[in-house]
């Protein structure tokens, strides 16, 4: 099993929690935000350092409440790469509609080529508006009706965009011309004659994996037939379940191969580890309160179970119970964590890509290190 490690990668907030302040109502200067970004590095060091397989950042925009501040994940993954030995890099998850596609393209396939096939491209299509709307696209969600039009231009927008950069990746040359994009835009003069055919430079040396966040059905239904991986988190274990299985039916049907068990489909889990069950609940929950006084507002919480066994409701503000209950996250001591991981992995008939998010909204970074020196030495030894 492949293990990794995801970070939101914000600042530290000593007032993180339920109550106020509301997260709108923070504000925090561009040597703070460079301070997180520091840190943020240097833990991708500790996990290459503790034998993690890979190491996941984010990319998100325009947050001065402090949240997340890394802006691109690519350049922040070369300096990375520059630094380490083995781990992968990727991110959770590059949003494909806040670039132009080659440009995504080419900066991916430098960061793989400067790590010698270490990067990881991760695709999404995102979720906040703030950020989608100032950089070229549209934020809906398929149960949101009053956003339909927007959920239909975004997915429309980000299948020709994921089209043109395997394009791009794979073929010496090629020409794309969809109803979004329309490359080489025709007449363009070049010497002579007209421009008929692109080639991305760099390409990759390397073979490279794609991996997809799939937080709604059709976005289960698309994933496996395009042939790249899944990627599920912040849902109910039996909402898990029938995700996963699904994925393996849908890429059966469309490729005519079976996946193994846990094949092309990652599983994220939120941990704290320590000393006892008791102390890791403590030292857990204000995190976990601004997770979800962040995020969902925004609809995160909807892979949750609701009342009535259906997913919950869009705005949903879980309790670190449900949380515990929904088994999104595990905490405990790291038996407890080793035991829940134990657990999934024969809840999905196994697991071959494992990510866990152990750093909680405004968790200091001495922290950070110190769940992952436990993740590491205390709870993956016993999963082996």
């Amino acid at each position: 099993m492949r293990t990794g490690v995801f970070l939101f990668g914000g600042v530290e907030m000593g007032d993180a929690g339920a109550g106020p302040p509301a997260p709108t109502d923070r504000r925090y200067d561009a040597k703070t935000m460079w301070a997180a970004t520091e840190r943020i590095l240097e833990t991708g060091v500790l996990c290459d350092r503790l034998g993690f397989d890979s190491f996941w950042l984010t990319e998100h925009h325009f947050q001065y409440e402090g949240y997340e501040v890394v802006p691109n994940g690519l350049m922040i993954g070369a300096i990375l790469a520059e630094r380490t030995e083995q781990i992968r890099i990727g991110t959770m998850f590059n949003i494909v509609g806040q670039w132009h596609p080659l440009r995504l393209a080419e900066d991916f396939a430098t960061l793989h080529n400067i790590s010698r096939g270490r990067a990881i491209l991760g695709i999404g299509r995102g979720t906040v508006p703030r950020e989608a709307e100032s950089l070229g696209t549209m934020i809906g969600s398929f149960d949101n009706p009053e956003k339909a039009d927007a959920d239909e231009y975004n997915r429309k927008q980000f299948a020709e965009a994921v089209d043109v950069i395997r394009l791009a990746l794979d073929n010496e040359s090629f020409a794309y011309h969809g109803e979004v994009y329309d490359l080489p835009p025709p007449g363009i003069p070049d010497r002579g004659g007209q421009v008929e055919q692109l080639s991305l430079v760099p390409r990759p040396l390397y073979p490279y994996e794609i991996w997809q966040a799939i937080t709604s059905p059709p976005t289960l239904e698309a994933v496996p037939r395009g042939g790249w991986g899944g990627v599920m988190w912040l849902k109910h274990h039996t909402f898990v379940k029938q995700f996963w299985d699904r994925f393996a039916d849908v890429y059966e049907e469309a490729h005519g191969q079976a996946l193994a068990p846990g094949e092309k489909r990652t599983l994220v889990v939120n941990t704290c580890v320590a000393d006892t069950h008791e102390e890791a609940i403590a030292s857990v929950r204000d995190g976990h309160d601004e997770f979800w006084k962040f995020l969902g507002p925004y609809g995160w919480s909807r892979g949750y179970m609701g009342p009535d066994g259906r997913p919950s409701a869009p705005g949903l503000i879980p309790t670190l119970e449900e949380s515990l209950e929904n088994k999104v996250w595990l905490v405990g001591t790291v038996d407890d964590v080793a035991a829940g991981i134990d657990w999934y992995r024969d809840h999905l008939g196994g697991v071959e890509n494992l990510v866990v998010f152990p750093a909680m909204l405004g968790d200091p970074y001495d922290k950070v290190d110190d769940q992952l020196h436990r993740l590491a030495e205390g709870v993956l030894p016993q999963l082996a």
